[in-house]
């Protein structure tokens, strides 16, 4: 009997120190995108972040272990009630595990809400809201690419310093436009600036002529457009109808992504200074990753949404794989929080405790038509700005998290 009770006794020693079982729901590893795929972000995110997605996927091998991964996709509409019922449908019954890209910052924020509640992962690399890692952050998402401080930062700094003085808002009207053009004013303000005015239209706005005209005659140096996607170009298009900038005054896209450049056209933009943290011709390794693109998607390049997409699905993946297991989300970002971050279109970085992820700012022009060398062939280089510089402070940010840290 008692020989009997040893041998119990020491395999109930052995199991304890055993490593704990994998937990893979369903057998599968399901990512979901989820963004704009036919509205006015489509080209910037769209059915490329899927795609940026499925290469991830595919440079990791396909699997985690034996566990196959998948990538699955949606389109929110830019509809937030549209945006949380494919996403709580996704995590109730479709077996999603992690659902990535997020364009629109009202859908960012409420999926950010609902995947904590049910301890599963966002990664999101197409909203620009500072509330994601800030008042709104939490244990169980990461946001990405940029955020609105960061291109605000940069553009409204060298705007100010350059003789920009007075500004005046043309703003979206929803969380991102709100949120740019709060930091964007305190930037402005803070390098001796100040801000005279503010305006808010509908989101995807054909006619902004009324706007502009209350732009104009405000008596700002400087017209700044705290809106994305067709909503810029077409302030962009419409200002110069109105003759805007040739009167003396100043347009400052403070998002500005290489779709609306492509868009606009070199002769439309050409000069003008925007922000991002990734251009598909700034080294060797972008532009490995541009070509894998490129092949998919009919020769067009990588915007840094789509990048930021590839980029965090592939630590994300290394993180399931450290933690031998996709059920636990607050399990798996700790430990995307814990690994460094390296990849083709980002480079070295990590994911600060609030859940921001930390990497370089450049400064970038937009080329004369003269200087191109191809379709693609848009910016140059003026600046960089390091990563521990680039984005808001931790004890800045209003994140609960940050005493952790």
């Amino acid at each position: 009997m008692l020989k009997k009770l040893k041998a119990f006794v020491a395999g109930c020693a052995m199991l304890a120190a055993a490593p704990a079982h994998a937990e893979f729901t369903g057998g599968v590893i399901r990512i979901g995108v989820l963004n704009d795929q036919s509205g006015i972000y489509a080209d910037m995110a769209g059915p490329g972040s899927v795609e940026a997605a499925r290469i991830a996927v595919e440079e990791f091998g396909g699997k985690v272990g034996n566990v196959p991964v998948e990538v699955v996709f949606g389109d929110h509409q830019n509809k937030p009630d549209v945006g949380l019922n494919i996403a709580r449908q996704w995590l109730d019954v479709g077996g999603v595990d992690m659902i990535a890209d997020l364009t629109n910052s009202s859908i960012a924020l409420a999926v950010a809400s609902l995947v904590k509640d049910k301890n599963k992962v966002a990664i999101i690399s197409s909203s620009n809201s500072n509330r994601l890692t800030g008042d709104a952050c939490s244990p169980n998402h990461v946001q990405w690419t940029l955020d609105n401080y960061s291109l605000a930062k940069s553009t409204g700094t060298q705007v100010v310093k350059s003789g920009g003085k007075t500004w005046f808002f043309i703003t979206a009207d929803y969380a991102f436009g709100h949120d740019m053009e709060r930091e964007a004013g305190q930037i402005v303000k803070a390098a001796g600036g100040s801000v005279v005015g503010a305006v808010r239209h509908p989101l995807n706005t054909a006619d902004l002529s009324s706007f502009l005209v209350q732009a104009q005659g405000s008596g700002a140096t400087v017209i700044a457009l705290a809106n994305a996607g067709s909503d810029f170009t077409s302030s962009v298009k419409q200002a110069a109808e109105f003759g805007i900038t040739q009167s003396g005054k100043s347009l400052a896209g403070l998002a500005v992504y290489l779709t609306d450049v492509r868009s606009l056209g070199l002769q439309a933009g050409q000069g003008l200074y925007l922000s991002e943290p990734f251009y598909w011709d700034l080294n060797d390794n972008t532009r490995a990753f541009a070509r894998k693109f490129a092949e998919r998607r009919g020769g067009a390049m990588p915007t840094a949404y789509q990048a930021g997409v590839y980029s965090s699905v592939l630590h994300y993946l290394k993180a399931v794989a450290a933690v031998n297991g996709d059920s636990d989300g607050r399990a798996i970002v700790a430990k995307m929080k814990e690994l460094p971050t390296e990849d083709l279109a980002y480079g070295k970085g990590y994911v600060r405790i609030d859940g921001r992820k930390i990497h370089p700012m450049y400064l970038f022009r937009v080329k004369a038509p003269a200087q191109s060398k191809g379709p693609w062939d848009l910016y140059e280089k003026v600046t960089e700005t390091p990563g521990d510089q680039a984005f808001k402070p931790l004890a800045d940010g209003g994140c609960n998290l940050a005493s952790q840290n």
